[in-house]
């Protein structure tokens, strides 16, 4: 597994903690240094994916390290990935393909030949590339789990990789949760553990300094970095956690009229792909927000029903919240609505899904005049065309297929097949990314101003993808001063680290 290039594992203490913003600075700053780098995620857990080039899909984090690295998203990046589509089921996703559905339980048996496939794309990204930046899954203190671990500890073992653990302080208690990920691994383990980087720190750091010096004094290990909490780092959020009930989406800036238009995002229990509304996010005077109470459907001047990896769930629940009533009556006044991808088929007339939650036939709410029926193979496909003359393009991930509509499509693709729908003053689509696309988003967002009476201007030169190279650079120049870079890159020079101390605990003492 070990291969020729240099490579380094990026753990957490906790989820969230700032494992992936850290892998994609690293990325960024080794490319534009002309470091030939690739990044590896052995297994995720995430609804928010993309689709790939080599016609799979891949957690949406990897095709932004992907991006960093100055690379196209591959599932190499990324061979394995799990989708909750519950509280206990997730499907399997190897080599981005789905395979699957499987419990906690059921997914032990397949640890042994998912080991293999993370072994061998692993060494394989090690000879093609000069380092590989792995990033964990959760934290490797998870140790009801270490016997199956395929990320961790258990990847850093395997492959013998140096391992730097990063923690959030802005949740408190950084230090015990550096501290306490060492203390319960395995001497083995705690062997691969190099040093710390602390995230999201807010005030003067010689405050912090005297806790840093313990730490090393308990642990034996060096704080390589603490980085500033940085509040224009908001795009390409992955984990479920940043998408927050009330908590708005991005930092816009100033509307550019008098009125600032209003985005409702609900927030779907399952929810998907929820990075489709971080383009809205990017207009100056776009204020969005995650909603899950019926009033917020009420003052928002667009609403927006995300993708979801439980459709037919996610749509008993808006019923249960009152959230369908919302949207029912909201599309009776004139209010805009936009469906996306799950949220685009509960908008329908009737599903049929006899695979994801073998409900068999479903009502929808009707706001759209089509029926969507799900089939075993998942639609995996970057997608072009137009819609009202402009040239679009997104992708698409999804098993249910619309079988009869009589709504006007949104869009045609190259080939002149219609996709999505208008039905007055809602619309949907299967194609995520959308929005991406400069020039219709700008469309939508002069439309629904018009409709609502807002006195808003649409920005002429706002990109997404400008946006997101923007904040990747941000991110290397945060690594690049606040990380000792210099000690990073010797670790992944030289490999494991030898001759630590072992931290005792009530684990790891004889």
């Amino acid at each position: 597994m070990t291969g020729s290039g240099g490579a380094l594992l990026v753990a957490g203490t906790t989820s969230d903690a700032g494992k992936s913003v850290l892998v994609a600075g690293l990325c960024r700053l080794l490319a534009r240094r002309g470091v030939s780098v690739a990044p590896f995620k052995a297994q995720n857990m995430s609804n928010n994916s993309v689709v790939t080039l080599d016609g799979g899909e891949i957690g949406r984090a990897q095709a932004l390290q992907a991006r960093a690295c100055g690379l196209e998203p591959s599932v190499r990046f990324n061979p394995v990935l799990l989708k909750p589509g519950s509280d206990r089921t997730s499907q399997l996703v190897v080599r981005g393909k789905a395979v699957t559905s499987v419990g906690a339980r059921d997914y032990m048996t397949h640890r042994q030949w998912l080991r293999g496939v993370v072994a061998d794309e692993l060494a394989s990204l090690r000879d093609e590339f000069d380092v590989v930046i792995c990033e964990g899954a959760g934290s490797p203190a998870e140790i009801n789990l270490r016997a199956t671990d395929l990320a961790n500890m258990g990847l850093a073992r395997a492959a013998h990789l140096p391992v730097v653990v990063v923690g959030d302080i802005d949740r408190g208690g950084v230090l015990a949760h550096l501290f306490g990920t060492v203390a319960v691994l395995e001497p083995e383990d705690q062997a691969l553990i190099a040093g710390f980087v602390i995230n999201k720190f807010r005030g003067d750091v010689g405050l912090l300094e005297p806790g840093l010096d313990q730490l090393r004094e308990l642990t034996g290990r060096p704080t390589l970095g603490v980085v500033p909490f940085a509040d224009g780092l908001w795009i390409d959020a992955e984990d479920s956690l940043s998408t927050v009930v009330d908590a708005p989406v991005g930092r816009p800036g100033p509307p550019i009229g008098r009125d600032w238009l209003r985005v409702a995002a609900i927030r779907l229990p399952r929810v998907s792909n929820a990075t489709d509304v971080e383009a809205l996010a990017c207009e100056p005077g776009v204020s969005v927000h995650w909603v899950s109470d019926p009033s917020r459907l009420t003052e928002a001047d667009l609403v927006v029903v995300p993708g979801s990896k439980s459709t037919v769930a996610d749509l008993a629940w808006l019923r249960q919240s009152g959230l369908a009533d919302a949207l029912s009556a909201r599309a009776a006044a004139g209010g805009p609505v936009l469906g996306i991808c799950g949220g685009y088929q509960m908008l329908g007339r009737r599903i049929v899904d006899d695979i994801e939650s073998g409900a068999g036939a479903v009502d929808g709410l009707g706001l759209l005049d089509m029926d969507v029926e799900f089939a075993a193979d998942k639609v995996l496909a970057q997608s072009a065309g137009t819609a009202e003359g402009i040239a679009v393009s997104g992708y698409e991930i999804h098993h249910g297929r619309v079988t009869r509509t009589g709504d006007v499509p949104l869009l045609h693709h190259h080939d002149g097949t219609p996709e999505g729908s208008v039905r007055g003053p809602v619309i949907g689509t299967h194609w995520h990314g959308l929005l991406e696309t400069n020039d219709y988003r700008r469309r939508l967002l002069g439309r629904v101003a018009a409709v609502t009476g807002r006195d808003f201007t649409v920005s002429p030169d706002t990109s997404v993808a400008a946006e997101r190279t923007a904040q990747l650079d941000l991110l290397a120049d945060l690594v690049e001063q606040h990380v000792a870079v210099d000690e990073v890159m010797e670790l992944i020079e030289r490999g494991a680290p030898s001759g630590l101390p072992v931290v005792e605990s009530a684990l790891t003492s004889p």
